[in-house]
């Protein structure tokens, strides 16, 4: 898990700025592949064919043998995670229920079946009888926003724009950006202290497109 590899770099831009660097050098002298590239095109090679991090890690490592003197390509699963992790791309696995009536966390975090449908945690045998213990009969991807936030405005030019509808926007009572909009101003009244920082961000989800039931069909 890349939880195992957690690295601050709040506190320390300067490495961080490294790393970006760091990542977008070639994989080797004069190739058109970046590190960070090969990198995520590996990774997800790793996860769509269930490699094991002791597996992946000889991968690597023999690539690094074979691949051109000077080369960039990570050692170990260990330093491949590092990389992808300090950047915000890390992920957490979190057990559901089958029927998707709960997530296994919390509360929930120790119980076996589900307290809704009693439906099983666990995935079953080929035989479907005995339970295989550890391994979750479903898996949520989930993918936390507070790292990428972090990021952004780890980014001057990105930052600068964060802050702009505070430090910037035309303030002349015209309907020029959404934070001029009524429904804007309805949740500043709604929560002063959140209006109190200008770095305050305002998340919109958009599921224009997305299907809810996979197995029917969409137009």
């Amino acid at each position: 898990m890349f939880n195992n590899v957690e690295e601050n770099f709040a506190e320390r831009p300067d490495e961080f700025v490294r790393l970006i660097e760091e990542s977008e050098k070639p994989i080797y002298p004069e190739s058109k592949v970046t590190k960070m590239s090969f990198l995520i095109r590996m990774y997800n090679l790793k996860a769509r064919n269930g490699w094991s991090d002791n597996g992946f890690s000889q991968i690597l490592s023999y690539m690094c043998e074979i691949f051109p003197e000077g080369n960039n390509i990570p050692s170990s699963t260990y330093e491949a995670k590092k990389i992808l992790r300090s950047l915000g791309m890390e992920y957490e696995k979190i057990h559901a229920c089958p029927n998707d009536c709960i997530l296994f966390r919390n509360e929930f975090a120790d119980a076996s079946n589900c307290p809704v449908c009693k439906y099983s945690r666990w995935k079953l045998n080929d035989n479907g009888k005995e339970l295989k213990i550890g391994t979750p009969a479903k898996l949520l991807w989930y993918i936390p926003p507070i790292p990428r936030f972090k990021r952004l405005f780890c980014n001057p030019e990105h930052s600068k724009s964060l802050v702009w509808h505070d430090e910037e926007r035309i303030k002349d009572g015209k309907l020029r950006h959404p934070v001029d909009s009524p429904s804007w101003k309805k949740i500043d009244d709604m929560y002063p202290k959140l209006v109190l920082d200008p770095r305050n961000l305002r998340l919109g989800l958009s599921a224009d497109g997305i299907n809810p039931h996979s197995s029917m069909s969409s137009n």
